[in-house]
């Protein structure tokens, strides 16, 4: 189990007074104390959460109602369902009983939300279905309960403008998309922040820390700010069933990043989006402010993007070296189009200082992070392999960018001119 203890910066909390502080303090930003009880089983059990309150007694009730195993008394099940609301980035999600335990979405039940308060709908007509698309286990609740991805419908069954999924899903639906088989490997950065002042976590209020260089992949309290979180979340999680491949503390200090994937199609989207509830529930309960702004914070600071590393069959089989560099002049020739779809503020990030390349300038190279498309050094020594696109900020869209990657390299065919024109330009002998 794990208890959350979180205090923002400015403000005081009681402990426990058997505690050796009777005050969490601003240095103590927030503690996620990881506590797995002795079973006979080695599975995680879910994360409890400590609601502070000025009387230990309340606490202990409440603590102990949060986290009740409802299994031998009830089928019944808890499903969250959760959605994209009307700014295309926020989340949102509501809670139902569920009769009985469930293995997949099409055993759930369409629901529907109030879509003039999250700005997807008008007053007038206001309602939006909810369809269920993708199930994790709930690392919060735990037990057979569940976390549901869901995207969102109008009520005649037509996808509202927010729902990039059902798009997305067409894409990947496609026979030569699927006989590709692309894989998707998204690199998840973001950057913590205090609650109260909107600053880095770390980070003195209203000045600055040294500058970058020893909090990449650092280690040491003068260095990494917010550890517990990213385990935390790291754990939840594996326990949900979501594909992560790895975390680590990122340039700037107080920024972080996950990986997920590899995955297949339309599961990174589902995937990094039930990634990104859980980060955004376990900040929630740490008192830390989630941002997924790409540049948070102006200067000589690294900015915060989502990376996004791709391949399809052809490209990881003998050869595939000559697919990879096909599938880059066809980004060439379609880079305002994805600079259109891969985030708001980029033009902030991409600037060609700080591992970013041009917003306005597309190019690409091998090992080289000043790129928009990265090649590595081990696909070209192999000749085969994948490509990373460097463009995508941390705010994007993963259903919009993973299905524009596939819609550009598999399915869009430029004209036979502008492809030679673009293979010179790049210096690519296709």
């Amino acid at each position: 189990m794990a208890q959350i203890l979180a205090a923002s910066p400015t403000c005081q909390m009681r402990v426990p007074k058997h505690s050796s502080s009777s005050v969490i303090t601003n240095k103590l930003w927030s503690s996620v104390v990881l506590k797995q009880k002795k079973q006979s089983s080695n599975k995680l059990r879910g994360f409890r959460v400590l609601a502070l309150q000025s009387d230990n007694s309340t606490v202990n009730r409440v603590e102990t109602l949060l986290n009740l195993d409802t299994k031998p008394y009830s089928d019944r099940i808890i499903a969250e369902y959760i959605w994209i609301g009307g700014s295309g980035i926020d989340l949102r999600s509501k809670s139902r009983t569920i009769e009985k335990p469930v293995e997949d979405p099409s055993e759930l039940p369409k629901w529907n939300y109030d879509g003039s308060s999250t700005g997807q709908a008008p007053g007038e007509d206001s309602e939006v279905i909810l369809y269920p698309q993708a199930i994790f286990r709930d690392p919060f609740r735990g037990g057979n309960n569940i976390l549901v991805i869901c995207d969102t419908w109008t009520p005649a069954g037509e996808p509202i403008p927010t729902n990039k999924r059902a798009r997305a899903a067409e894409i990947f639906s496609n026979k030569k998309v699927t006989g590709e088989v692309p894989w998707f490997g998204i690199e998840q950065e973001y950057t913590l922040l205090q609650q109260n002042v909107k600053w880095p976590l770390g980070w003195p209020v209203g000045a600055f820390p040294g500058p970058q260089g020893p909090y990449y992949c650092g280690v040491g309290a003068d260095k990494i700010w917010g550890r517990d979180i990213s385990d935390a979340h790291y754990k939840a999680c594996l326990y949900a069933g979501i594909n992560i491949s790895g975390t680590n503390g990122e340039v700037m200090p107080g920024q972080w990043e996950f990986q997920v994937g590899p995955s297949v199609g339309i599961d990174a989207g589902d995937h990094v989006w039930c990634a990104r509830y859980l980060l955004e529930r376990i900040t929630e309960q740490a008192g830390v402010v989630l941002t997924l702004d790409p540049k948070p914070i102006e200067g000589d600071w690294n900015g915060a993007g989502c990376h996004t590393n791709y391949s399809t069959k052809s490209m990881r089989e003998e050869g595939g070296f000559e697919v990879i560099k096909k599938a880059i002049l066809n980004l060439s020739l379609r880079h305002k189009e994805h600079i259109s779809a891969y985030g708001e503020g980029n033009e902030r990030r991409l600037t060609g200082k700080h591992e970013t390349a041009s917003i306005d300038q597309f190019s690409w190279g091998v090992a080289n992070r000043g790129c928009s498309i990265r090649v590595g050094r081990d696909t070209e020594a192999k000749g085969k392999g994948y490509l990373e696109d460097r463009r995508p900020a941390s705010n994007m869209d993963p259903y919009i960018v993973t299905s524009l990657l596939a819609e550009t390299t598999l399915l869009w065919e430029p004209t036979l001119e502008a492809e030679a024109l673009a293979a010179q330009k790049l210096s690519l002998n296709v």
